[in-house]
């Protein structure tokens, strides 16, 4: 029942910092941003079907299985992790509890070790056990999908784009410092518009960053512009684990709201200065961004 619990516990802190636990599976380029998003709600629904069996003592044996495989693929997966130098920590218990890779493949191995325990156990057995388990996974599924569908499920999400900027205003800026000495009229630009203290925005500034890096984007046409102070700057870097692009910090607040309508994120595609496409956090189109830097030599 504890290891259950366990499970269950790692779940819903999962899902609470669900933003979070997506961009961490992205950022090893396994799968697509999409995709990810799938594959983080997946695990999570694995891990609430298994902690609810252990709980039960039903398919003793199933579970027990299902569990020691799946700590075994997380020690594969952190192991991994600790070949290419990561030491982020790798969301077993979300932004909650903070682990390491290290720490988290002791921490599995504790796990593993508990379960050599309980293998001799006996599970209990009924007459619906089989419907039961099934409809416990639909159950699962259906509530990690209710409660934090992913944002390519969410067509009012794709429909936004194009609505937060005040274009006019944008061109007007683009002529004017401190905008006016970083070219953005030239060439394919990236443009973001941030606040230094907004969560969302370093979860942009962290999908961009992983973009840029897998794709090979010329980092110099990327650029920052912020609603904050230098020391803001600082944290935001830091705590967004964003590549250090350049930026400037936009002095007139006033102006800068009234271009952004006061939504933040904004992540602009420039080329020669017309506006291509125009995304927040959630509707971020990977397969635009790589193709709009892509599709020609650059």
């Amino acid at each position: 029942m504890a290891l259950g619990l366990l499970f269950v516990v790692s779940a819903i802190l999962k899902i609470i910092d669900i933003d979070s636990f997506e961009i961490y599976i992205y950022s090893y380029h396994f799968f697509s941003l999409d995709f990810s998003a799938l594959v983080a709600r997946g695990a999570i629904i694995l891990e609430l079907v298994l902690g609810i069996g252990l709980i039960s003592n039903c398919f003793h044996k199933l579970m027990w299985w299902g569990s020691v495989l799946m700590l075994l693929g997380y020690i594969g997966l952190l192991c991994y992790a600790l070949v290419l130098g990561r030491t982020d920590n790798c969301h077993c218990f979300g932004d909650y509890l903070q682990f390491d890779p290290k720490q988290s493949i002791i921490k599995n191995i504790v796990l593993i070790i508990l379960f050599l325990l309980i293998y001799p156990m006996k599970g209990w057995k009924f007459r619906f056990q089989w419907p039961a388990l099934i409809g416990m996974a639909l159950a699962c599924s259906v509530g990690v999908f209710a409660v934090s569908p992913p944002d390519t499920f969410i067509p009012a999400l794709k429909e936004a784009n194009n609505l937060n900027l005040n274009r006019e205003l944008f061109d007007e800026a683009l002529q004017d410092p401190p905008l006016e000495e970083w070219h953005l009229s030239q060439g394919k630009k990236v443009v973001c518009i941030f606040s230094s203290s907004c969560d969302f925005c370093k979860m942009t500034a962290q999908k961009l960053s992983l973009m840029q890096r897998f794709y090979d984007f010329p980092e110099t046409d990327i650029l920052y512009v912020f609603m904050g102070t230098e020391e803001g700057v600082e944290q935001f870097f830091e705590e967004s684990e964003s590549t250090r692009y350049q930026y400037v910090i936009y002095d007139d607040l006033k102006r800068l709201l009234k271009i952004n309508n006061g939504v933040f994120p904004v992540l602009l595609l420039l080329e020669d200065g017309e506006i291509i496409h125009e995304y927040g956090f959630r509707n971020m189109e990977e397969r635009e961004i790589k193709k709009f830097f892509l599709s020609d030599a650059h």
